[in-house]
Parts: C-alpha cells; sequence; structure tokens
C-alpha cells in the first residue's frame, strides 16, 4: 500500500479515558490508544492526524479539512454520536470511507446511546472492543482505502 492519510477523531470526554469509568472505557488513557493507533498505521503504510474535542463545531471542520486532506476517517464521535446531525452531515459531504468506532457496546447501555447518526453514512462500525477497535478500525479503513484506489 502506498502512503495515505487518515483522520482519527475524538469527541467529548475522550479525553478523560483513564479516569472516566474504567469499568466502561477502560484503563488505557487518549495518549496510550494514540500510540497504538500511530504504530499499527505504520505497520499499513498510513500516516495519522489524531484529534480530540469536546466541541461539535470542530469536529465537523476537522471532517470537512479530511474532506480534502485524507484518504480515509475513524470516528469516535462520542455522545455526538446520538445527537449530531451536523457530524452526520460533514461526513456524508467528504466521499471518504468512514468508520465509526466506540470503546464500548453502546447497544448494551441506556436507549438513548443505542441510535447514531453516524452510522448511516459510515461503511462499518467497530464496537464494544476497548482500545482495540480503534486498531480493528485501523484494519478496516486500510482495506476500504486499498478497494478505493483499485
Amino acid at each position: 500500500m502506498a502512503d495515505h492519510d487518515i483522520y482519527i477523531l475524538n469527541g467529548p470526554n475522550l479525553n478523560m479515558l483513564g479516569v472516566r469509568e474504567p469499568g466502561i472505557y477502560g484503563s488505557d488513557t487518549l495518549a496510550d490508544i494514540e500510540a497504538m493507533c500511530r504504530d499499527r498505521a505504520s505497520d499499513l503504510g498510513l500516516d495519522v492526524v489524531f484529534r480530540q474535542s469536546n466541541a461539535e463545531a470542530d469536529l465537523v471542520s476537522w471532517i470537512q479539512e479530511a474532506r480534502e486532506n485524507a484518504d480515509g476517517i475513524i470516528l469516535n464521535a462520542a455522545a455526538y454520536t446520538h445527537t449530531s446531525v451536523a457530524i452526520r452531515d460533514a461526513l456524508s459531504l467528504t466521499d471518504l470511507p468512514v468508520v465509526e468506532v466506540h470503546l464500548s457496546n453502546t447497544h448494551k447501555r441506556e436507549g438513548f446511546r443505542h441510535h447514531s447518526y453516524v452510522s448511516a453514512v459510515a461503511n462499518g462500525v467497530i464496537m464494544g472492543f476497548g482500545a482495540q477497535g480503534y486498531l480493528l478500525a485501523i484494519d478496516a479503513i486500510a482495506r476500504l482505502i486499498d478497494q478505493d484506489a483499485l
């Protein structure tokens, strides 16, 4: 695979990983996850832009930026998954492969977490595998990018 850029974008409260409800989200920090992602992506010839924000507007702007600068997006929109039409609309404009990722299995949690605006425009969803889900998402996005290159 030739070098490709992927954006890994993270939504609200993910900066608190490691201290926020470790029984649900695990003990890995976001910095731990970023390091794991960079290692896996490098092995696959992917360069990573890794970002986190608690602000919906930042995520929308980064998705729009990715449209011009990336070959794929991995998104953990966190709580915005269940509320943001703006993020959904930004993703639908990219024409990029998108993988939605969640640390927990949202379908085993509160009812309001069962709906995702992101899923409707994502190529796939990976949830419930903790930090490992990001690595699975990188593998998936690499395959999607290769398919698009054919």
